[in-house]
């Protein structure tokens, strides 16, 4: 029975072989003439390896192209070399963009509680600063270069900032609103603004194009908006009964951005109190704007 298996194989593995090494006869004929242009003998065996040599050449120049070719950019999932510079170039630009602001709103702030009285006092110990200063250690010589730049400065100095902030004439303003001038600008007084009285829901203007850096309401001055133009120039408008504009808007010269009004305990009747400061100090409106 054994013997009668192997002989079974034996003949099914020549069968088998001899599928495989029977050589078949490729000829290529002209098809008018029957001419035998060429031919070529072949078997199964051969085609078998001819066929994996060539799945394998493909399949090497397939990973080949796609490793070391721009091709591989277009695999999905797959991201370039460039791509993650460019991504982290932006991680770092947005760290630095907030950071920027977060210092600008800090500035703006800052502005916001100049311009609207919002001050809080701080109270120093003068006697815990006192101890810890030894007027015997400090030497109170002054170098020959600080006294030749104070000198400088004293003849340069001979005007008061308010002055020397209204010299600028390269930026054109408009007048906000028109109206009688019941009360100037009286910088003795603590009086940093122009107030016009008008009609209550008079449309006020801005007087240059700019951006809304503050907008809010105070107990003293009610609604009061703050503008903020080219050359360092801060526009303020206060009392009004409504605000047309938000924190962060972008305006035009001439654009309404609020309604005139009474609002807030300083307020004896409708009028706009406007201010205008430049460099962070106030300046006299009228050298600047035509009311009339």
């Amino acid at each position: 029975m054994c013997l009668l298996f192997m002989a079974k194989q034996k003949k099914n593995t020549s069968k088998l072989k001899e599928k495989l090494t029977f050589k078949y006869r490729f000829v290529v004929l002209n098809e008018d003439t029957f001419e035998e242009r060429f031919s070529f003998k072949l078997n199964r065996l051969n085609v078998i390896i001819l066929g994996s040599v060539f799945s394998v050449l493909l399949v090497g120049v397939t990973v080949v192209l796609i490793a070391f070719t721009p091709l591989k950019e277009y695999i999905p999932g797959y991201s370039s070399t460039a791509l993650k510079r460019q991504a982290s170039e932006l991680v770092y630009k947005v760290d630095s963009l907030e950071q920027k602001l977060a210092v600008n709103d800090i500035y703006i702030q800052n502005i916001q509680q100049v311009l609207t009285g919002k001050l809080k006092q701080v109270d120093i110990d003068k006697d815990s600063i006192a101890e810890q200063i030894r007027i015997e250690d400090a030497d109170f010589t002054i170098p020959l270069v600080d006294s030749v730049f104070r000198e400088e400065i004293e003849r340069e100095d001979r005007y008061s900032l308010f002055e020397k902030a209204t010299k600028k004439t390269d930026i054109v303003f408009f007048a906000p609103i028109t109206g009688e001038i019941t009360d100037t600008y009286k910088p003795n007084e603590k009086h940093y603004a122009v107030d016009i009285a008008v009609q209550k829901d008079t449309p006020v203007k801005a007087v240059a194009d700019g951006t809304v850096i503050f907008t809010g309401f105070t107990a003293e001055t009610g609604f009061v908006i703050i503008l903020e133009h080219t050359h360092n120039f801060l526009s303020v408008y206060k009392h009004n009964a409504s605000l047309h504009k938000e924190q962060g808007d972008l305006v035009k010269a001439g654009e309404a951005i609020a309604t005139a009004g009474s609002t807030g305990a300083l307020s004896t009747g409708p009028h706009l109190h406007f201010e205008l400061w430049s460099d962070g100090y106030p300046v006299n409106p009228l050298n600047f704007i035509d009311f009339k």
